[in-house]
């Protein structure tokens, strides 16, 4: 086990241990630092082992790992279930749970973001969203040929989000090979709509470096931003005494005619 200490490079230490034999990886920390973990994972086809230690784990709840159990996770270091998922990509670099430009991705690279989240949206959103606002430009072509130039929010996810309640922003599967595209137009601006679709690859052009939030950490981006899919290159063990699916998977197996999904099919002996 590793404790990182301020200022020791995560990436560094994850191939240190790969090296030195690893039969397994492992990350309690939050999304962007999981991704990291988890890239070198499914570089070197080793079993991930996801620790809810960060400060929402998003990624913990669609795996379906107990977000309150952060001890009992650790019991996939020993004999957990193991199934392999999806991970998205934007220009070479990989993502567990969503890419985030416009409103959100301007926000996340301002200092202010970690302490306060919710002013720093409003300012940004009111910087954006302004004639005189200075953000990248985005521009995309949507499922239905549409053409889109003034957008205030993109959001592309590995695998697409439930936009219903009660079960809205958790993912129902991690496997099912689609990024999942969500964009809302600036208001008064045309076509003044927003839209969701879902595509195994997807593109957008800006005239400048964009601001994007990757996993939550800031990351600036050139023109073009190529998204697409990784299918099931990363293996995930789960404590086998946890849910193993994420809110809206679990509600979409318990609709009539069909069975709660079990997550101890596939149950691993805790060897690669």
């Amino acid at each position: 086990m590793v404790v990182l200490e301020p200022g020791q490079n995560l990436a560094a230490e994850v191939d240190d241990a790969v090296a030195a034999g690893a039969d397994a990886l492992g990350m309690a920390g939050g999304d962007g630092s999981l991704a990291v973990v988890a890239s070198a994972a499914a570089e070197h086809g080793l079993p991930f082992i996801c620790v809810p230690a960060g400060t929402r784990n998003h990624f913990a709840l669609d795996l379906g790992v107990d977000r309150h159990d952060l001890n009992g996770a650790l019991d996939a270091f020993g004999a957990g279930v193991e199934r392999r998922i999806d991970m998205g990509e934007v220009n070479g670099r990989t993502f567990l749970n969503n890419v985030s430009l416009g409103i959100y991705g301007e926000a996340v690279r301002q200092s202010t973001y970690r302490d306060a989240k919710v002013r720093t949206l409003v300012e940004v959103a009111q910087t954006v969203l302004s004639p005189m606002g200075d953000a990248a430009s985005l521009r995309l072509t949507d499922d239905v040929g549409r053409e889109h130039a003034q957008l205030a929010v993109v959001l592309v996810s590995n695998n697409p989000y439930a936009l219903d309640p009660p079960v809205a922003g958790t993912r129902p599967a991690l496997d099912g090979g689609l990024l999942g595209i969500l964009i809302l137009d600036a208001p008064d601006r045309r076509p003044g709509r927003g839209r969701a679709w879902a595509a195994p690859e997807f593109e957008i052009f800006s005239g400048a470096t964009v601001a994007a939030g990757i996993d939550g950490e800031a990351v600036p981006l050139s023109s073009p931003l190529r998204f697409a899919m990784r299918r099931r290159v990363l293996r995930v063990r789960i404590a086998a005494h946890h849910p193993g699916a994420s809110p809206s998977a679990r509600l979409r197996m318990a609709a009539p005619g069909r069975g709660l999904p079990t997550v101890r099919e596939g149950a691993q002996d805790g060897r690669p």
